[in-house]
């Protein structure tokens, strides 16, 4: 199966990390995949520093970290997962596998079949979508995001990190998780201390309240249809449908297109309206030739957008 990694024999320090080697096929290109970790800024929670991708992954009632390091060539890629305790391994070994995710079947054809995301395929050679397995990271990530620019966005993460998450370190480098029960437990005016709004700080203690109670879940969530998974999500306080449909796309890894969110509608509009920002409703138009790839097209375009050629690319003949 394509994107499927073999593990090799672990390596474990006097410290209970362990280390393993994975290959995946190709191609990888993992600074752009990873780039959007790092173009706003270091939130503590993903982070990339070029070399090494540390994140946290939910293992037996406890919360892992581990490193990757990536080795090989574009076409024979291969991984270096560090792993912050022995016994809980395998849970991250999955995550750091299944974490980028390869272009699917059909886009072999659709990429004959549109120029645009043809020539941003060749461009980005290698480029992947790289899932957000944590779904509390997920959410806070979102609604940090609601009305502000990014780089604000992940200045506020990493206060509510250094606040409300637990300190890992692994391969000689710190990261972070959020707790869930310290978050649900909070008051809105700690995190509204932290310069979020009272709303966000309100949604934030919403959310890590369901996940804490077990309400809601990647595994539940997974089980369901993409109209059931909107339909629990948007029970949430805070949690609209855009934000339902990004978890839809970067964490169960669904063919979605986020139509309302306003990077995606300038992107779609770059690709194939020559700048004219779509309408909600003319995104699902333009873009539903997409069909199975359509995660991984519009992961494509954002990523072409945040690199600032994306208009260039569109433009070309």
């Amino acid at each position: 199966m394509a994107g499927k990694s073999i593990r090799k024999a672990p390596r474990i320090s006097a410290r209970r990390e362990a280390s393993f080697e994975l290959e995946l096929r190709g191609p990888l290109d993992p600074a752009a995949s990873l780039e959007m970790f790092r173009r706003s800024g270091d939130d503590l929670l993903d982070r990339w520093d070029g070399r090494t991708f540390l994140r946290t992954v939910a293992a037996n009632g406890r919360t892992v970290a581990f490193a990757t390091a990536f080795a090989g060539t574009p076409a024979r890629p291969a991984l270096r997962v560090t792993v912050e305790a022995g016994e809980y391994a395998e849970p991250a070994i999955a995550a750091a596998g299944a974490a980028f995710v390869p272009a699917p079947r059909g886009f072999a054809e659709l990429r004959r079949a549109d120029p645009v995301l043809a020539r941003l395929d060749a461009r980005y050679r290698g480029f992947r979508p790289v899932l957000q397995l944590n779904l509390l990271g997920a959410l806070v990530r979102c609604i940090s995001a609601q009305q502000v620019n990014l780089r604000w966005a992940c200045e506020t993460r990493r206060r509510l990190a250094e606040r409300f998450g637990d300190r890992h370190t692994v391969a000689g480098a710190a990261v972070y998780s959020l707790s869930a029960e310290r978050l649900a437990n909070a008051a809105p005016a700690e995190i509204r201390a932290l310069q979020f709004t009272n709303r966000k700080a309100e949604f934030i203690v919403a959310v890590a309240q369901a996940i804490a109670r077990g309400q809601v879940s990647v595994e539940r969530l997974a089980a369901l249809s993409d109209a059931a998974v909107i339909d629990e999500l948007v029970a949430l306080r805070g949690i609209g449908v855009w934000t339902a449909e990004w978890i839809l796309a970067r964490t169960l890894g669904r063919p979605r297109v986020v139509a309302g969110d306003l990077g995606v509608r300038k992107a779609v509009g770059i690709a194939y309206r020559k700048g004219a920002i779509p309408s909600e409703d003319e995104v699902r138009d333009l873009t539903a030739h997409w069909g199975s790839s359509a995660a991984y097209a519009q992961a494509l375009l954002l990523h072409g957008l945040g690199e600032k050629e994306l208009e260039a690319l569109a433009a070309a003949r």
